[in-house]
This record gives structure tokens, sequence and C-alpha cells, in this order.
């Protein structure tokens, strides 16, 4: 059985950002292939990431260079933003009293069937309805 695993912004943003080795080298080593985990992520994230590494870095990435790793990432599977996930995202922001990017993460987490959210936005180790944090960076 595969552990499936939503991975946020900030873990595929420090996969690029050599400002701080460390949390490179540990992203880096999350987002390897694996047999036994599956990754996803959702059209949020895409967007997310690319706006910051062509605008936040101090060394931004190329628009190119960073169109093809979004074009790498998008060959997981990927959570449409529809009608019905803002909804969710509205309601979970409410329960989970987290802001409403936050809580759309966590909703496109638990609608693709993830059990865990690897992020270091939230709290490690709270769980989210059936989804769960986990910061891979030690919390």
């Amino acid at each position: 059985m595969t552990d499936r695993s939503f991975v946020d912004t900030n873990i595929w943003v420090y996969a690029v950002d050599a400002a701080d080795p460390a949390k490179q080298a540990r992203a880096r080593s999350v987002l390897e292939p694996s047999g036994n985990r599956d990754l996803v992520t959702s059209a949020q994230v895409l967007g997310e990431f690319y706006r910051t590494v062509t605008r936040q870095f101090a060394d931004r990435v190329s628009e190119s260079d960073a169109r093809e790793m979004v074009d790498r990432m998008a060959r997981l599977p990927v959570v449409p933003i529809d009608a019905r996930l803002v909804s969710e995202a509205i309601a979970g922001s409410r329960e989970w009293q987290v802001s409403y990017w936050d809580a759309l993460i966590l909703a496109a987490a638990e609608t693709s069937g993830c059990r865990r959210l690897l992020s270091e936005d939230l709290s490690d180790g709270r769980a989210y309805r059936s989804v769960t944090v986990e910061n891979p960076f030690g919390g």
C-alpha cells in the first residue's frame, strides 16, 4: 500500500533555495521518488511556487526555468481548484482558525486522499479532519 502525502509550497521552494543548504537537502530528500509513497500537490501550490521563485528570491529563478520546474511538478497528481474546494476552504478556515490559503491546502490534501500534509507552515503533528501536518524540517 502506498502512502499519499500532499506537498505544500514551502517544501518545493526549499528544494531550489540555496540560501539554507540544510533545508534544501532535506526538501530534496523528501521529494525524491519512492516506491511506497505518492506525492500530490495542487494548482494553488504550482502558482505559489512559480511566483515565489521568480519574484521573492534574492537570486531569482528565470521564468523559463521556473516554468520547467512547474511542468515537472505537474507530472504528479494535481488537485484543481474549483468551487467545491473553495467552499471547503472557507468552511475549514473558520473551523480550524487558519487562513483561507492554508485551509485551501488542507482541503486539497483531504480531497486527494492524503493523510499527511508536508509543510512548515502549520503546527507539526496537528490533525485537521483526516489530514495530519508533518514538518519535515523537525518542527
